[in-house]
């Protein structure tokens, strides 16, 4: 009987060692975003995010196990953003949510963080109130904020003869927010400055014709532009139209951004004062990897949202090495004070608002080949256009 008993746990023994060991189950993420109606960004986002994925996984994951992204559409909704947060979180168990597009989304799903105790790294939604009004201990931002490209801008038109100022932005969250700090630190720099129209047509709905005939009534020698996308393309065309734009000294955010700059082609805005992402001119060790991985995986060319979507994916990896724990609290502690490394050079997730140090390329369109391109840019790093960390925490509602 003893024999018996020793050779079948013997065999027993055999079997499991030469059975295949079983997978480790996958930490996985939930990703809200606007795949729908701003795919422009939310494409190259979405290959971005994957790319790291498939970097991280290839090298043996995050404590052993494999990353997984579980992504959905919140149709350019905050109610649908924060319904499939609740979903991600209850039913799929993820450990953070990532992603946000649209700056009113951004601001939902941290709410949703605050009161769930989740997580939530935000890639995009750029409103200053993300990290400082309304910002909380659960939300993290990867991109430079409308505070931090606005403040770029400003550094290069303060000392532009320009003095009689127009406005265009979109009537949403992000729009107000840019707006709201372009006006006050240029204000600060330059108190002579006459703020003399302001337009701030419906997100997607913008009356391009009527709309450049306002802003011209009011006969500005500058513009301030916060437009994207479609909007974009349709105020370009009806100012050039009605040869608005000709003189004008314009600053506009985000403009520089393939994923908003290559629609227009030949249309492109010449002489624009523009924050953005030329990367097929970026020389930079860390830039040339991450566009030859990009290139090899998708046959194309990154975007911003590229960016956003792979160092998003990196950092948050990076914070779960750095706990050891896919615990909320101790990915917060890991995150705060965080250095990354990004296709940009390193970033920091500063602990007193918890936003990146990420910057922006500042430079000026110009055209080529049919097409409109940055020049004359440099790279502002984001580190140099933030309020000190103390100073940011006396904006963040006390927890």
């Amino acid at each position: 009987m003893l024999l018996r008993t020793l050779a079948g746990a013997a065999l027993l023994a055999l079997a499991a060692a030469l059975a295949p060991a079983r997978a480790a189950d996958p930490i996985v993420i939930g990703d809200i975003n606007t795949y729908s109606g701003q795919a422009a960004f939310t494409g190259p986002y979405r290959n971005g995010a994957h790319l790291a994925l498939d970097e991280i996984n290839a090298a043996g994951g995050v404590l052993g196990r494999p990353l997984a992204l579980v992504s959905r559409d919140d149709n350019g909704k905050p109610e649908e953003a924060v319904r499939a947060a609740a979903e991600l979180v209850e039913n799929e168990k993820v450990v953070a949510l990532t992603g946000t597009f649209l700056s009113n989304i951004g601001l939902a799903v941290s709410d949703f963080a605050k009161q769930n105790k989740i997580l939530f790294l935000a890639s995009e939604a750029l409103s200053d109130a993300l990290t400082w009004q309304r910002g909380n201990r659960y939300t993290f931002r990867v991109r430079s904020s409308t505070y931090m490209q606005s403040a770029m801008l400003v550094e290069q038109v303060a000392a532009l003869p320009a003095r009689r100022w127009a406005i265009l932005a979109p009537n949403f969250e992000f729009g107000h927010s840019a707006v709201d700090t372009f006006k006050k630190l240029l204000s600060a720099k330059r108190p002579d400055i006459e703020w003399v129209a302001e337009q701030y047509p419906a997100l997607g709905k913008l009356d391009a014709g009527p709309t450049v005939e306002a802003l011209a009534a009011a006969k500005p020698d500058a513009l301030f532009n916060a437009t994207f996308g479609g909007d974009l393309v349709r105020f370009v065309r009806a100012a050039d139209d009605r040869n608005f734009l000709k003189g004008l000294t314009v600053a506009s955010v985000l403009t520089g951004q393939p994923d908003f700059l290559d629609p227009l082609k030949d249309e492109a805005p010449v002489g624009w004062i523009v924050t953005g992402y030329p990367w097929d001119q970026i020389d930079t060790p860390e830039h040339k990897k991450f566009l030859a991985a990009y290139q090899a995986a998708y046959h194309d060319y990154p975007r911003a949202g590229s960016l956003s979507g792979y160092t998003t994916i990196k950092a948050l990896a990076a914070a779960i090495a750095k706990a050891q724990s896919t615990d909320t609290e101790k990915l917060i502690v890991a995150l705060e004070g965080l250095k990354v490394a990004s296709p940009l050079g390193p970033i920091v997730f500063r602990a007193g608002d918890h936003q990146s140090t990420m910057g922006m390329y500042v430079g000026k369109i110009a055209l080529k080949d049919g097409k409109g391109m940055m020049t004359d840019f440099f790279y502002a790093d984001g580190a140099k256009y933030l309020p000190s960390e103390a100073e940011a925490r006396r904006l963040r509602p006390a927890e």
